[in-house]
């Protein structure tokens, strides 16, 4: 499907205080890939680009372990910026390493001249809204040095099915074995490659589509409006995700550590 980013940002911003509260999973997510970095990934980084920071989850985790020099934050909108104000610092983050050097690259990133010389490039929950992505790897490749590392979470298949199953709508997810193999033909060795499913349940079906707008995943939907008559047979519907725990809502995350080789 084609994606407008501009409606992305937008359905984003929109949820930018929300998110924060909602996106549990996406948290949930951030922290695991975190512990995959610190596994594979050296602890002093000079230079660091974070593709979609969002509310600054995997940031926060990633400054109060890694000791980094210069650190460059990408989003798709300004007001991001907000999750990070500190009168102390230009991001909300436990500085025991120092202070890095922030530059904001505040923009698409498919469209954005990527840093060069790079250390690392991490990026959680992000990667599945990318038009072309192995046309960003490529970028990705070249912006970083060699032997240097490229850590993120993105979903597959499985995700929101529930949603994609009743309404149609929904992103296009690489399968784990696609995603291993545009990363090591465009020069990746993978270090680390894994995936589960996470599960939300919830009180009822309009809770589920409260939950989406919330976090801002929403945005897929350009096309669909509901309509008293769909959100009701929207309701009825989901009757089928129901079980003992409540109405179902599946999260699909990946998680790669790859290294530039050479």
């Amino acid at each position: 499907m084609s994606l407008n980013k501009t409606l992305v940002a937008q359905r984003f911003a929109k949820a930018g205080q929300s998110y924060v509260e909602h996106a549990v999973v996406q948290k949930q997510i951030s922290e695991q890939l975190f512990e995959y970095l610190k596994k594979h990934c050296p602890k002093s980084l000079a230079s660091v680009l974070e593709i979609g920071c969002g509310s600054g989850n995997l940031t926060d985790l990633f400054q109060s372990y890694f000791q980094v020099e210069q650190l460059f934050l990408n989003d798709l909108y300004e007001d991001v910026q907000q999750h990070f104000a500190n009168v102390e610092s230009p991001l909300n983050l436990p500085f025991t390493n120092g202070r890095p050097e922030v530059n904001w690259l505040i923009g698409d990133i498919e469209q954005l001249v990527l840093p060069a010389s790079l250390d690392a490039i991490i990026s959680s929950s992000a990667l599945q809204w990318m038009i072309d992505l192995p046309a960003l790897l490529k970028r990705i490749h070249t912006a970083l040095k060699p032997n240097a590392y490229f850590g993120f979470s993105t979903f597959g298949a499985e995700n929101l099915i529930e949603i994609k199953q009743l309404t149609g709508q929904g992103l296009n997810y690489y399968s784990l074995e696609t995603l291993q193999q545009q990363l090591e033909e465009n020069g990746f060795e993978i270090l680390l490659i894994q995936q589960e499913q996470k599960h939300l349940y919830f009180d009822q079906p309009r809770a589920v589509l409260q939950h989406l707008k919330a976090t801002g995943v929403t945005a897929t939907a350009k096309s669909h409006r509901w309509t008293k008559q769909s959100l009701q047979q929207f309701y009825l519907d989901y009757q089928q995700f129901h079980d003992e725990h409540g109405y179902r809502l599946t999260y699909h995350p990946m998680y790669v550590i790859a290294q530039k080789i050479g």
